[in-house]
């Protein structure tokens, strides 16, 4: 993995666990309104993201893929006006999670990416072949990778606003 990958992982990853690390677990599970989802809910979400981008990576190296395609503007993803419904494998859970339970999460999700990243011998295929993504459809390799951080800057914005949302109903 390129050392600029690596270090917007790192510090993204430090800004979303700043997010929550501090605030109560009944606060990480409170849903602002039916629709809305908690902090837990949306920190769950990315782990289950992320864990889905490794499979993702890896079918896409597998022998029977043969898939291509030119990149994609991702940084799309932070636009925060375009609504995604999120597919059913990525969906949070409904059951609370307590913050220490999330954080372990986050470390496992991410030591599982950074093993199987740091696996992978011929890293220029990773520009080569491509899988279909449920948002950017047809998307190289190495685009699914950049997308771990970018999609976490997304929802760093979303759970600021839901603490916001949070702390005017107190």
């Amino acid at each position: 993995m390129n050392n600029a990958l690596d270090e917007k992982l790192r510090e993204t990853r430090n800004k979303l666990l700043n997010e929550f690390s501090f605030i109560s677990d009944t606060q990480f599970n409170m849903q602002p309104d039916e629709d809305t989802w908690s902090v837990a809910q949306v920190c769950h979400h990315l782990v289950l993201t992320e864990e889905a981008t490794i499979n993702a990576v890896k079918w896409g190296l597998s022998p029977a893929n043969h898939e291509h395609t030119e990149p994609k503007n991702i940084h799309l993803i932070l636009d925060r006006t375009r609504k995604v419904s999120a597919p059913k494998v990525v969906a949070p859970a409904v059951e609370a999670f307590t913050v220490d339970e999330m954080i372990d999460l986050f470390n496992q999700s991410r030591e599982k990416l950074l093993t199987f990243l740091a696996s992978i011998e011929d890293t220029p295929t990773l520009k080569q072949l491509a899988v279909k993504h449920p948002f950017f459809g047809k998307l190289p390799l190495d685009q699914w990778i950049e997308l771990v951080h970018l999609h976490e800057a997304r929802h760093i914005e979303q759970i600021q606003e839901i603490k916001a949302r949070l702390n005017d109903e107190e």
